[in-house]
Formats: structure tokens, C-alpha cells, sequence
């Protein structure tokens, strides 16, 4: 009742606004997270480097196998045909997601406290908390984005719901901001109190927001319940048997057959692998191309915008989506990357202003691009239920299969990064004081070393995005999933669900 009352108070937010609010709660906690736990396990709780490590190969496995385990526990029903059995109605699909949610995000809340008390030995916390954040957090991410999928079918719906999540991922990093004025190494007593806000926030927003989007789909679900046993009486006959589940290997054999599947994930490793170089390497190029050329502030402004900036230019960047079709959009990002990578590499690194503007906008518009790519992997849900006739969309198993093949990527960027910058100049980023380490020959006095350096990083910074940019545009000419065929599947889709709810359909 009470939450009726609230709803009503609200002025009864639209599906849209609560589903992109989702968006706010994983935002605020999940950039504070990425911020802050490596110092804080390194330089608060002094853990050893080979726990350290330990810790992040455990954590690289099971960030890479549990979206595709909980996708498929999530989704595994839905495989069969609609004629294998009772048909599933969609806001009976839509409640499981929900139901999901208002379990998992006040635990992904919980797990994010578990960071900033020592309560174990460094190591054995640092597994332990990693691997218990991320699988909550996957948890919250698979089934957010497969509401995507399954609250509308059209472009524009699609793209209004992401809009609304981009603007609320914006809102939530500011959290990022405000963490600044309660960071102290020395003295965690006020941060500590600061995350404890935080997860209250999320984890009361979490049950708050599925709870009312609950409500919207339970009536129609009962709905849909009474008509089904209706049309059961009517005709006379018990429901057909369950036919042969799909199993994992037969699912996979037909995923491997899915050509645009293959193209977008061959597309979005790489597109994986160069956000994360990005974010790896921003501190550096920052330090060893600009530090003496700008001011800290500006370097400080320059960092802080690359957080906020792309959820900001991606309301732009959706608008354009609505118009041309996000194929287009995403294939004029790529051919910009190319262009202003190859223009920086023409211009040399002494042009220090266009530098800035380069480093900036290379990190947002990369950023930019990724978010834009859940809409196209939606796109791939529909052409996966139309090809293969599933009893529902497996939107949360596709999502899951995206990101066991593109994840590797954010283990490729510091590794090939590094090696590059190594082979280059002879610079090993791991080592303390690692510019003086390096011996230079005879030839070569120092000054003309740290000239090596700062060239070798100005090539890794215009080369990689021109690679990348290369080969996304390779990979991306051979999807065909837009245009005609992306309107012939809709309509498929749409078809075989006559009795789409109108309160999703229309968001």
C-alpha cells in the first residue's frame, strides 16, 4: 500500500525513467569500486604482490565464467520451440528478471561494504571480496540489460530506455566526485561512512524500484494466466509435452553458426580491449606527454571529465541512433576514431592543445561506442529467438555469451600495452623508478631517453586507436543485422508475440 501511495506521489514514473533509475544505483557504487579498492587493498592493508596477483587470476576467471553460468541458469527454459510445451508469457519473463533484481542488488550493496574493513588476512579478503562483488554485480548487469531486450522490441524504445540509463549512469558518477572530499589513507573512518551511505542508497533504491515495476507486470500476468486456462477449457485439450530440453552444447553448436554473433563479438573484443587500454594508460600518457606542458588542474579536469563526459555525449549519441540506426552510428564513431588518430599522428606530439583534445576525446568516444553496443546485442537477442523459434527471448544467456568472449580484453590491454611500451623504449612500468633503472647506452644520455619515452608513448597512443579502429571497421562491414533484415526480424519477433503488453511495447 504504502508503495502505491509513493508511486502515485511520483506522479506514477513511466517503465522507462524506473528502469534507467537501475542504472543510478549500479553507477554509484560500481565507479567508486573501480576507483578505489586497488589502493586500498595495496596501500592501506599492505597486501603482497603474490597474493595480489593470485587474487587476480582467480578473479579474471570467474569474472569471464559466471556470465555465461548465470545466463544460462537464468535463461536455460526459454531454449526450447513454442510448441514444446506451455508457452511462456512474457510479463511472467519480465518478473523473474525483477524478482532477480530485488534480490541481487541489495547483496551486490552488502558486498561492496566488505572492501573498506580489514576482516581477514589481505589476500584471502581480497578473493574472496572480489569474487563475491563481481558475481552480485553480474548478477545485477545480466539481468538489467536483458530487461532491455525483453521490456521493448522497436529501435526507439530501445534507445529511450538507454537513454534514460545513460543519464542516470551520468548522475551516479558523481559519486566519484564526492568520494575526493572523503578519501584519507591515513584516517578511512569518514570514507567508511561515506560507502555505508552509498550502499543504503542502492540497496533501498534496488528493492524500492523492482518492487514497483513489479506491480505494473503482476496484473498483467494473471491476465494472461486466466486467459491461457480459458483457452485450455475451451478446446479441450492438456498442454502439449515438454519436447527435448536444449542443452548447453546444443546451444553453443547454434551459436557458433550465428554469423552476426561471431562478427559483433570478433568487433566488441576489440573494441573491449581499447577501452581498457584507454583506462589503463590514462595516467601515463597524462604524466609522461602533458605533465610538464599543463597545469595539474587541467590534468585533474581532464581525468574527471573522461568519467562523466561519455554517459553526457552518449544522450547525443542515442538521439542520432532514433534517426539513422545505430549500425550507422556506431560505424561513423569507428571511422572518427580513424580520422582523428591519424590527424594526431600527422600533427607530431608538440601540439599540445589538439594532444589534449585527442586524449579526451579519444577516451569518450571509445567509452561512448560501448555503451551503445547493448542495443545491438538486443538486436541479436531477436534474431536468436527468431532463427532458432525459442519459447522466450534468452536475452540474460546471450549477454553471458557476449561477455565470455569479449572480457579476455581487459586482460589483453595492460598486457600487449606494457610490451609495447617495453620493446619500444625499454620502460617496464612495474618497476620503481623504473626510467632510472634503465641503463641508457653510451650514445644516449638521459634527456634523450625520457625524448624516447614520451615518443613511444605518443605512438602507442595515436597507433592503437587506428589498429583498433581498422579492424572494428573490418569486422563491422560483414554484420548485416540492420537495415531490412534488422525490420524483417522485429516484425518476426512482434509477430510471434501478439499479446505484447502495451505498457511495454509503448515505453
Amino acid at each position: 500500500m504504502g508503495l502505491r501511495v509513493l508511486a502515485w506521489g511520483l506522479g506514477a514514473p513511466s517503465t522507462a525513467l524506473l528502469y534507467g533509475s537501475l542504472a543510478l544505483f549500479i553507477s554509484i557504487l560500481h565507479n567508486v569500486f573501480l576507483l578505489y579498492y586497488v589502493e586500498t587493498f595495496v596501500s592501506i592493508y599492505k597486501i603482497d604482490k603474490v597474493s595480489f596477483w593470485v587474487g587476480e587470476t582467480v578473479f579474471l576467471i570467474w569474472n569471464s565464467l559466471n556470465d555465461p553460468l548465470f545466463g544460462w541458469l537464468s535463461d536455460r527454459s526459454f531454449l526450447g520451440s513454442p510448441r514444446s510445451g506451455d508457452p511462456i508469457s512474457l510479463p511472467v519473463v519480465v518478473l523473474k528478471r525483477l524478482r532477480a533484481l530485488s534480490v541481487s542488488g541489495p547483496l551486490l550493496a552488502l558486498s561492496f561494504l566488505a572492501f573498506w574493513v580489514a576482516w581477514a588476512p589481505p589476500g584471502l579478503q581480497f578473493v574472496v571480496c572480489l569474487c563475491l562483488y563481481d558475481g552480485f554485480l553480474t548478477a545485477v548487469d545480466l539481468n538489467h540489460n536483458a530487461l532491455l531486450a525483453d521490456l521493448a522490441v522497436s529501435a526507439g524504445d530501445r534507445t529511450q530506455l538507454n537513454f534514460y540509463c545513460s543519464l542516470f549512469s551520468a548522475l551516479g558518477s558523481l559519486s566519484v566526485f564526492m568520494s575526493y572530499s572523503f578519501w584519507d589513507k591515513e584516517d578511512m573512518a569518514s570514507f567508511r561512512l561515506f560507502c555505508v551511505v552509498l550502499a543504503g542508497v542502492a540497496a533501498l533504491g534496488f528493492s524500492l524500484v523492482s518492487r514497483l515495476l513489479q506491480q505494473r507486470f503482476q496484473k498483467q500476468a494473471r491476465l494472461q494466466d486466466e486467459a491461457t486456462a480459458l483457452k485450455e477449457l475451451c478446446v479441450g485439450q492438456t498442454p502439449l509435452a515438454q519436447d527435448k530440453t536444449v542443452t548447453l552444447g546444443e546451444y553453443l553448436k547454434q551459436l557458433s553458426k550465428h554469423r552476426n554473433f561471431m562478427w559483433f563479438v570478433t568487433m566488441n573484443l576489440v573494441q573491449v580491449f581499447h577501452c581498457h587500454f584507454n583506462s589503463n594508460f590514462f595516467p601515463l600518457f597524462l604524466e609522461h606527454l602533458l605533465s610538464d606542458r599543463i597545469t595539474a588542474a587541467t590534468g585533474s579536469f581532464l581525468l574527471g571529465i573522461s568519467y562523466i563526459a561519455p554517459h553526457l555525449n552518449n544522450l547525443y549519441f542515442l538521439t542520432l541512433c532514433r534517426r539513422c540506426g545505430v549500425y550507422r552510428v556506431i560505424r561513423w564513431l569507428f571511422l572518427l576514431k580513424l580520422g582523428l588518430g591519424v590527424l594526431m599522428l600527422l600533427a607530431g606530439p608538440d601540439q599540445i592543445y589538439l594532444l589534449c583534445i585527442f586524449i579526451a576525446s579519444n577516451r569518450v568516444f571509445t567509452e561512448g561506442t560501448c555503451k551503445l553496443l547493448n542495443l545491438v546485442i538486443t538486436d541479436l537477442v531477436d534474431e536468436d529467438f527468431v532463427l532458432h523459434r525459442r519459447q522466450q527471448a534468452a536475452s540474460a544467456l546471450l549477454f553471458g555469451m557476449v561477455a565470455l568472449v569479449t572480457k579476455p580484453g581487459q586482460t589483453f590491454a595492460p598486457l600487449i600495452g606494457t610490451w609495447l611500451l617495453c620493446v619500444y623504449t625499454g620502460y617496464d612500468i612495474f618497476q620503481k623508478d623504473a626510467l632510472q633503472d634503465v641503463v641508457p647506452p653510451p650514445a644516449l644520455p638521459y634527456p634523450a631517453l625520457a625524448s624516447t619515452l614520451r615518443q613511444g608513448c605518443f605512438y602507442l597512443l595515436v597507433l592503437v586507436p587506428i589498429t583498433c579502429a581498422l579492424l572494428q571497421l573490418l569486422a563491422w562491414s560483414q554484420f548485416t543485422l540492420h537495415g531490412k533484415r534488422l525490420h524483417s526480424i522485429k516484425s518476426l519477433r512482434q509477430g510471434s508475440q501478439p499479446h505484447w503488453p502495451q505498457d511495454v511495447k509503448a515505453i
